[in-house]
């Protein structure tokens, strides 16, 4: 995410490095290589002009009061600050009133309605209580209502659809009612979009919110699509007057000029941030924790926030206890395989830690090494998973043979699973971590 945009921006940082302070020529060399950076991101060349010349004012008026601070620092901290306010400054949450609360889902085909449908059915299920119901109103694509009902059948959330229907505003209307029989708080209606826009889907889609009233209309818009994402987005807005933007496959986008402009050009905030397949891959926007992103500081707020989802707190006191004494064993650490696997895939999760973009570059994460392990575990008899020190050599060759690896990698697993009992205490500290997924084969120099 934003790789390039990074990169770009530390280079440009890059000018400062043993200067003493800041002036107008070396805050001038800066802000060039920030504005092309900014310009290669896809952000309209105006907005990175007037960004620059915000953060150009800015320098200024500080580079005399900060006099125990670097000026690769201060200008740091300021660009910061500016990235946050452009893309919003605060967080804006979702808003559900009324009974049920109708949440609208507009956007173009392609752009991931329908898995950022299913997605906010669950973040509202887990996160704020609620009971959702999700409507089926793309009529034209048979694929989409099929598709959301199995989405619908993997997060446990019924699907409302009528395929002998071809009108989105009865279908919804008669969800809603439906909604209000069976007891469904929040009503998620998915549209049906298009190739390109066009004035048939505009009418529908403003059908279809004047008829429910809404109490959030949210655009779905590919952020991959760079200045076209922007250009669709203030399209939409001006039919319909949306309430706010999603941004979907922003684990794809290296450049970042959607995340960076939409705000700016339109005027609504953007409200969330889906990345990857997974259903729990979902994050509300945060300006201030992408701004940090952008500039290889990390995420760890986000990081926190995901691990404390996952982990149930009566069971982190017993696995600590157990590591304390040296008693974890491969029931534990399946468990703990399991819990990293429900927070996201690897990459994504080492990617909010400070700094570790650039560690990213040079190492090749790879998911799948999970999955021998889980063989090899899930092979052993229970009493094996629980005493790791009773694996013989002939216990060793039947797992070897069950899970379908030969000897040398079950003992060489064996080994590092040791081995990770004894580095327990340094990765507390927040050290040994890549040597340990090293071991494992989840990350391999490239």
């Amino acid at each position: 995410m934003f790789e390039s945009l990074t990169e770009r921006l530390e280079m440009a940082f890059k000018h400062l490095k043993g200067e003493s302070k800041l002036t107008e020529v070396n805050i001038a060399s800066t802000l060039k290589d920030i504005r092309r950076a900014l310009v290669a991101a896809d952000v309209h060349y105006k907005i990175a002009r007037e960004f620059t010349e915000k953060v150009k004012e800015e320098a200024l008026g500080q580079q005399n009061r900060l006099r125990n601070v670097k000026p690769g620092q201060l200008l740091v901290k300021i660009v910061h600050e500016k990235l946050t306010e452009l893309m919003g400054s605060d967080a804006v949450d979702i808003h559900l009133t009324g009974n049920p609360a109708i949440v609208l889902i507009a956007g173009l085909q392609g752009s991931g309605k329908t898995t950022f449908s299913a997605k906010l059915a669950k973040y509202v299920r887990d996160h704020k209580k609620k009971r959702p119901l999700l409507v089926a109103c793309d009529v034209y694509r048979p694929a989409a209502i099929e598709q959301l009902r199995v989405l619908g059948e993997q997060i446990k959330v019924e699907v409302f659809s009528d395929e002998e229907s071809k009108d989105p505003v009865d279908i919804a209307r008669r969800a809603v009612e439906y909604a209000r029989q069976k007891g469904y708080n929040v009503v998620i209606v998915d549209t049906a979009g298009r190739l390109s826009i066009d004035d048939e889907m505009m009418r529908e889609i403003k059908s279809l919110k004047e008829a429910l009233k809404p109490s959030e209309t949210l655009f779905v818009v590919d952020a991959m699509t760079g200045q076209d994402a922007v250009n669709t987005a203030k399209a939409f807005n001006e039919v319909i007057d949306y309430d706010g933007v999603v941004l979907t496959k922003l684990d794809g986008d290296t450049r970042g000029g959607a995340a960076l402009s939409i705000k700016y050009v339109v005027g609504k905030p953007l409200k969330f941030v889906s990345h990857g397949e997974k259903l729990n891959a979902l994050d509300v926007f945060h300006p201030e924790r992408m701004a940090q992103r952008i500039l290889g500081m990390g995420d760890i707020v986000t990081l926190v926030e995901k691990a404390q989802a996952e982990i149930d707190e009566r069971e982190a006191r017993r696995l600590e206890k157990k590591i304390r004494k040296n008693q974890f064993d491969f029931n534990d650490f399946l468990a703990q395989i399991h819990q990293i696997r429900r927070m996201g895939d690897l990459k994504s999760l080492l990617s909010l830690l400070p700094g570790m973009n650039k560690v990213l570059k040079h190492i090749e994460i790879d998911d799948s090494a999970f999955k021998k392990i889980e063989a090899i575990i899930l092979s052993m008899t229970p009493e094996e998973r629980a005493n790791p020190q009773i694996l013989n050599h002939s216990r060793k060759r039947r797992i070897a043979r069950g899970s379908g690896n030969d000897i040398h990698e079950v003992n060489q697993f064996i080994k590092q699973f040791e081995q990770m009992r004894k580095m327990m205490h340094q990765l507390s500290k927040g050290k040994g971590m890549f040597p340990l997924m090293q071991q494992f084969g989840l990350g391999k120099r490239r």
